[in-house]
């Protein structure tokens, strides 16, 4: 059985505009993304990561070129729901993905819909909010929940689909930090205890610590990519691309460089200098 979640190759993608003329966000883009692989894509706005998110999910369909998810061809509509059920996909704002009144209400939607034994649909939803630590809350009304338990309640919705591989785009854009935390201790224990294939794309580099792999995007193109250490020794170049390269990151990435141990969650210089 082959070891790849999502192989895409020579992948052009082009939106259309109102005056009929075309853009293209993607452009000859080759990617490999291994079985159980924390994959982390970086890129400013505009750089094509979601648009390369929305056709992993087969959300889009490529121009040119094919995305290939578990052996399977986006292109085949015959497919299309076994790809989404394969690789599920959180997005940037979790109000987007809440349907339901009540937490384990909503976590069940899925499955629900994918016409599972309601005995089995219950063990996925306990299990689901187990994983992302939600479970005292599940009679509460999602509304109610801050940024960081919404997006965690929308990542147990997909979870009780059984995915194999969990696409997250810009998931931690719109939470403050104490709910990026949460999100991320989340997303790093879905790919290490649970043993799912993370393809997290964000514009935070601190995010990309622990990543196994990091590819950086620029105006639809890979331009770089390589280990947390590859990539983060090329802080000049980052910025040359328009990359924000926070000073935290900098910074801990100089210290760690020296051989001195610090947690990989920090956010911000203060925490930097309460852990030194």
């Amino acid at each position: 059985m082959s070891n790849t979640m999502i192989n895409i190759e020579n992948l052009t993608y082009k939106y259309s505009t109102i005056d009929e003329k075309s853009f293209t966000a993607l452009k000859n883009v080759n990617l490999t993304v291994d079985s159980g692989e924390f994959l982390v894509i970086l890129g400013h706005n505009g750089s094509g990561k979601s648009t390369l998110a929305k056709l992993m999910n087969a959300l889009l369909l490529p121009t040119s070129g094919n995305v290939f998810v578990n052996g399977m061809d986006t292109k085949d509509e015959e497919k299309l729901w076994d790809i989404r059920q394969t690789a599920g996909m959180v997005f940037q704002n979790p109000d987007n993905q809440l349907v339901a009144t009540i937490v384990e209400e909503d976590v069940a939607f899925g499955p629900e819909n994918q016409g599972v034994d309601p005995r089995e649909i219950r063990k996925r939803v306990d299990k689901s909010l187990e994983i992302v630590e939600m479970s005292e809350y599940k009679n509460h009304a999602p509304h109610l929940l801050s940024g960081g338990q919404k997006q965690r309640i929308a990542i147990a919705g997909v979870l009780a689909m059984n995915p194999k591989c969990i696409i997250l785009d810009e998931p931690t854009a719109m939470l403050d930090p104490i709910g990026r935390k949460e999100v991320m201790k989340t997303i790093k224990k879905l790919n290490k205890e649970e043993n799912k294939t993370i393809v997290h794309i964000t514009h935070y580099m601190e995010e990309a610590v622990e990543a196994d792999r990091i590819v950086v995007m620029e105006k639809g193109e890979i331009v770089m990519q390589g280990t947390p250490k590859e990539v983060f020794s090329k802080v000049k170049e980052m910025k040359e691309i328009g990359l924000d390269v926070p000073q935290v990151t900098e910074l801990a990435y100089e210290l760690r460089k020296e051989g001195i141990d610090l947690p990989t969650d920090i956010l911000t210089v203060e925490e930097l200098v309460m852990a030194l």
